[in-house]
């Protein structure tokens, strides 16, 4: 529906539409390519590895898509009937009322599939509900931690895709290449994949000073809040007209998932060394696939207690 929008928008005002509000409507269908292929990968990885936690995740970010995608009718008419308005002062409305159509199927059909995902999920959470005991046992301590560990992990990966979002925004209909801030958003951009890899690296591998860094760098990375202040200055408000409600959305929840992995990341910081080291490391899909399969041949035993040294029968498992 985005690229219909666009294509539609294109072939009536072509390239003579303002440049930062043209570029608009691409930057949004580029949003939607990312934010679907991230959902897709993050589907495919809960499914993989039993993650129930991050299967709660797609669910609010599938949520947080529909909220993006009703955003996206206010913003589009923002850049479409102001440049319209100057080429067909007697029908402006004409265009706008055109791909209004386009834009309203979009959160439509995001907010049906939205109940049949929660339902599927429902379901999968009852089948996966004992991957978590099968990998730590039945220590509710342990079962914890491990928790609080998955969910650091699927916060991580929601980080990364605000921030990729937010970049996207600005480098794309906003800044100019040659402006300050410009420079200073490109070269955020390895720093904070940097820092993301390495706090998922140190917090699997219980890494101290690695994940002392990581938070340091993270706490650092909040004040990328001070970019609410441009969005609204007078100074610089018209810069962000057209995509000052989508990044503002973007900029508090990246703000939020960040705060939410500070505070998860000390948890998780807290239990090093108290033995969850090897559930970490160990491939959860192949466990999960050895629980759910066959069960391993029983070896035969021999016992000290059995009169006559007489082998006893081949154990059936318990799972």
């Amino acid at each position: 529906m985005v690229a219909l929008t666009f294509g539609v928008v294109h072939a009536y005002l072509g390239d003579t539409l303002d440049t930062a509000s043209y570029k608009t409507l691409p930057c949004y269908l580029a949003l939607f390519i990312l934010a679907e292929l991230f959902e897709l990968a993050l589907a495919y990885d809960a499914l993989r590895l039993r993650n129930v936690i991050q299967l709660l995740g797609i669910v609010v970010f599938h949520g947080a898509l529909l909220v993006f995608s009703a955003l996206q009718v206010h913003e589009t008419k923002i850049a479409i009937v102001p440049c319209y308005i100057s080429q067909c002062e007697n029908n402006h409305n004409f265009l706008w009322d055109k791909v209004m159509p386009y834009l309203v199927v979009a959160p439509c059909v995001i907010g049906a599939s939205w109940i049949l995902i929660m339902y599927w999920i429902k379901a999968l959470y009852e089948e996966f509900g004992w991957v978590i005991f099968h990998v730590v046992g039945a220590n509710p301590k342990l079962k914890s931690m491990y928790q609080y560990y998955q969910i650091f992990i699927c916060l991580l990966k929601f980080d990364f895709f605000c921030f990729v979002g937010v970049t996207m925004q600005l480098l794309i209909v906003v800044l100019t290449a040659n402006s300050a801030e410009f420079g200073v958003t490109i070269a955020a951009i390895p720093v904070v994949l940097i820092l993301l890899a390495g706090c998922a690296y140190a917090v699997q591998r219980e890494i101290k000073w690695l994940m002392s860094a990581s938070l340091a760098l993270m706490v650092a990375a909040m004040t990328y809040l001070y970019k609410l202040v441009r969005f609204y200055e007078p100074s610089s408000d018209q810069q962000y007209l057209s995509t000052r409600a989508t990044l503002t959305v973007f900029t508090i929840f990246a703000f939020l998932l960040l705060l939410a992995s500070f505070a998860v990341g000390i948890k998780c910081f807290y239990d090093f060394d108290k033995g969850l080291h090897d559930s970490k490391t160990q491939d959860l899909s192949i466990s999960a696939d050895q629980r759910y399969g066959s069960p391993p041949k029983a070896q035969e035993r021999h016992s000290s207690y059995s009169t006559g040294g007489v082998a006893l029968q081949p154990q059936i498992s318990i799972e």
